[in-house]
């Protein structure tokens, strides 16, 4: 009787053993079940639409550009109606800039440097979700909608915005690197004469555009020096817009609105 109690005993021992050892390897690989869920909430996140281009709702590399540059000024145009629409644009739910954060970092470095010489950067615009885009696009078809058209596109006409490239279909701005400003001259306590508003649709925008005094150039060329010495690329229309030259997603356009909740 004592040798088979103590089988016995050696064979729960045993079990027991086995049991706890199996607990703790659940506990370091991963359930597959678990690993599927996580895997297609990942793959939820990204669609390809109609046209083919790769959409995003992830937000996780994306950071508030007043966290990365506190001492940035912000006024954020699309939020407000003080723009070419005269509307606030669909998916602006706050007055804020978001961007990657690649884009964030060297913002942060040409602001240090501008700070150096006695400016602030203000921005009007970063990342833009894909239904602000839309929105654009609705707006350029109507052709009956012009409130705004002395203010921002005076020598235009509406049915010539898609054709000469104002209004496209998707927009590097939201790739997420890309954004819209100017310098604040903190002796002044002014914006630096740029010679030309934010989002005016005309040659007058363009960077090297001669039409404008000699110190209105100069501001111009400034502000592209310092923003090209950080890493970004210009665009030849628009004196104030600026994309990371290595953008992390050059090929993604994001969806998701621009709010806090958005990077939580």
């Amino acid at each position: 009787m004592k040798k088979t109690t103590v089988r016995i005993i050696s064979l729960f021992s045993a079990i027991t053993f086995f049991g706890v050892l199996l607990n703790s390897c659940k506990g370091s690989v991963p359930d597959a079940t678990q690993t599927e869920a996580e895997d297609s909430r990942a793959a939820a996140t990204e669609t390809v639409g109609e046209d083919g281009v790769r959409l995003s709702n992830d937000a996780s590399d994306f950071v508030l550009l007043s966290d990365a540059v506190p001492d940035v000024i912000l006024e954020i145009r699309y939020y407000s109606t003080y723009n070419f629409v005269g509307d606030r644009i669909d998916g602006y739910e706050q007055p804020l800039a978001l961007l990657t954060k690649e884009a964030a970092a060297a913002l942060k470095e040409a602001s240090d440097e501008f700070n150096t010489r006695g400016y602030r950067l203000k921005v009007y615009d970063a990342y833009r979700p894909q239904k602000a885009v839309s929105h654009f696009v609705r707006w350029a078809q109507d052709a009956t909608d012009t409130r705004m058209k002395e203010y921002f596109y005076p020598d235009l006409e509406k049915d010539v915005l898609f054709p000469q490239g104002y209004i496209a279909e998707h927009s590097g701005h939201s790739r997420g690197s890309t954004v819209d400003l100017t310098l604040f001259d903190m002796t002044t306590e002014k914006e630096l004469d740029m010679g030309g508003t934010f989002d005016y649709f005309g040659e007058e925008s363009h960077p090297d555009y001669r039409g404008i005094t000699e110190t209105q150039y100069a501001n111009r060329m400034l502000l592209r020096e310092i923003m090209l010495k950080h890493g970004f690329k210009p665009l030849a229309e628009e004196w104030w817009h600026f994309t990371l030259a290595e953008e992390p997603y050059p090929d993604t356009y994001f969806t998701f609105p621009v709010n806090i909740d958005s990077l939580k």
